[in-house]
């Protein structure tokens, strides 16, 4: 079981774009069963994506509402209703913010063999798959906050003891 250490905010890997994945070999293979394990070693998390662990690829594993699994290279598409709930993050250890996600999301994308898989869900499965592609664009769910909740993410953000912003 190998986990990999966490970047956290600050790091400028997880303000860049992933790169597509162009090669289904052994290596994206231990790169799936890597981010697997640093998931699974973290309990109560429903993802993470390359780049959290310093890998600028385009590549996330989940485990949420039951279903587990990975995608490499995914493109999202979303419901049109939208909820509201507390989001967390590995690379934002600690805080939780009320965030609004659509409360659908189908992503599409391949397997570590370069297969075709779509994977659809809603609730927290699909708020799994929209934090994890957004981490493969440079996103992080506290991007999407507004008003006063944005304000009070960045104070305690800055406040945060492994904070570098």
């Amino acid at each position: 079981m190998t986990m990999r250490p966490i970047r956290v905010l600050g790091d400028a890997v997880l303000r860049s774009p992933a790169d597509r994945v162009t090669t289904f070999d052994d290596a994206l293979r231990d790169l799936v069963t890597d981010l697997m394990d640093t998931l699974l070693g973290k309990p109560g998390r429903a993802g993470v994506a390359a780049p959290q662990i310093g890998v600028g690829l385009a590549v996330f594993v989940y485990d949420a509402d039951g279903h587990r699994g990975h995608v490499v290279n995914p493109t999202i598409s979303l419901g049109e209703e939208l909820e509201e709930d507390d989001e967390g993050c590995l690379s934002i250890p600690g805080l939780y913010f009320p965030t609004v996600r659509a409360r659908t999301a189908t992503v599409e994308g391949f397997d570590q063999h370069g297969e075709p898989l779509t994977i659809s869900g809603e609730g927290f499965l699909a708020r799994a798959l929209q934090h994890e592609t957004d981490h493969l664009a440079g996103r992080l769910y506290v991007d999407t906050l507004r008003g006063d909740t944005r304000r009070a993410a960045l104070r305690e953000i800055r406040a945060a003891s492994w904070s570098r912003s």
